[in-house]
């Protein structure tokens, strides 16, 4: 996916800077804000599967957009590919973003990409993400610590291959312990890693939630034990990606959930606004849980004859009460009145009525007072 128009001025005093950038764990609003900087100033971003298509409409109209994502089923680009992306790029003078879902520097190569930057003598900036080892938790309702639980957390790859003869993960000491498991990218090797906690003296009556698509409104959460989670996943058909928790902790879940309980929750919403005044709305439903997607289908257009609007400001004052609808009915109202060299001292006398809050709210910022208003849903 490319924009059209990539700016292809070239810096020849030196390098470029590469930003790694975490995405966070899919809610765009987790973007940090020094993050979304980045993106505004970038001249490429190279971005993964799963960052929220959203951020990528930080990146200036210019800006070349390039698909390194990652799956189960193949990758776009190796990681030596993705490396030589960003060293290219940079070396051509561009300012190079590289977008990575959570944090670069947990489960990301954010480390190996470094490496390869340095190595070309190419400057280069980490700006850490939103880890989902804790945010997907959280919006499940599942603190990794509690004071009366547990004080330790451990953050492990599910990732890796079950037949590796050498592994990496100590499975007698993290399922030994006591503090709260949470295991990315897990839910395809979920048999395994069950059995390996269960085998290596974890209880199986341990709680356990596999939480996919989390702080989405896609969310999906089951809970359960060690014994019975993965066969769970398997009824549910649940996908990657998914976080597995494993611990007490899991227990509040049903005391402290939130995101789900929200009362939009699930719910998708097509805003055909216009889109001048659609983010007003999309904001609303996404603060009650639902997903808004931005369809203007409405265009708010000057009039092709003005004769009749004018006819009605030249003699407004002569009015009893004007009614205004909606924000944009006010501000077209104001801006012909300016264009037609009229005094708002004219008004005077005349009741104002508002149709709903923000109509009303952007007449009062204009210093006049609003007589009578009704609620309503703002155009």
């Amino acid at each position: 996916m490319n924009k059209q128009g990539f700016n292809n001025k070239q810096n020849t005093a030196g390098p470029g800077r590469v930003y790694l950038v975490g995405a966070g764990p899919g809610d765009p609003g987790l973007i940090t804000i020094k993050g979304s900087k980045c993106i505004g100033k970038a001249d490429v971003v190279v971005y993964d599967r799963l960052v929220n298509p959203r951020l990528l409409g930080y990146a200036p109209p210019g800006a070349r957009l390039i698909y390194a994502g990652k799956s189960p089923q193949g990758h776009t680009l190796t990681q030596d590919e993705i490396n030589k992306v960003l060293v290219e790029n940079a070396l051509a003078g561009y300012t190079v973003v590289r977008l990575k879902g959570g944090d670069p520097f947990l489960f990301g190569r954010g480390g190996e990409e470094a490496q390869s930057l340095v190595k070309e003598g190419i400057p280069y900036e980490l700006v850490p993400g939103v880890t989902s080892a804790i945010a997907v938790p959280a919006y499940a309702g599942i603190p990794v610590t509690h004071r009366d639980l547990t004080s330790s957390f451990t953050v492990v790859t599910g990732h890796e291959d079950p037949q590796k003869e050498d592994s990496r993960i100590s499975w007698e000491k993290i399922a030994g312990g006591s503090g709260t498991l949470v295991f990315l990218m897990g839910v395809s090797n979920l048999p395994f890693i069950v059995g390996k906690l269960m085998e290596n003296g974890r209880s199986p009556q341990t709680p356990a939630a596999v939480i996919r698509q989390g702080t989405l409104p896609e969310q999906g959460t089951l809970t359960g034990c060690l014994m019975d989670i993965a066969e769970k996943v398997t009824v549910a058909d649940f996908k990657p990606p998914a976080v597995l928790v494993v611990g007490e902790v899991v227990s509040l879940r049903e005391q402290l959930r939130w995101f789900e309980s929200k009362p939009l929750f699930g719910v998708r919403v097509v805003v055909t606004r216009p889109r001048e005044g659609a983010s007003y709305f999309s904001d609303l439903i996404e603060e009650l849980g639902g997903e808004s997607f931005e369809f203007p289908a409405i265009e708010v257009v000057p009039p092709r004859d003005f004769a009749p609007l004018d006819n009605a400001l030249h003699k407004a004052g002569e009015y009893d009460w004007i009614v205004f609808t909606s924000v944009n009915g006010v501000n077209s109202f104001f801006k012909r009145l300016r264009e037609l060299e009229h005094d708002i001292r004219e008004l005077q006398g005349v009741r104002l009525c508002a149709i709903g809050p923000k109509t009303r709210e952007v007449l009062e910022t204009k210093g006049l007072l609003v007589h009578c208003h009704s609620a309503g849903v703002q155009g």
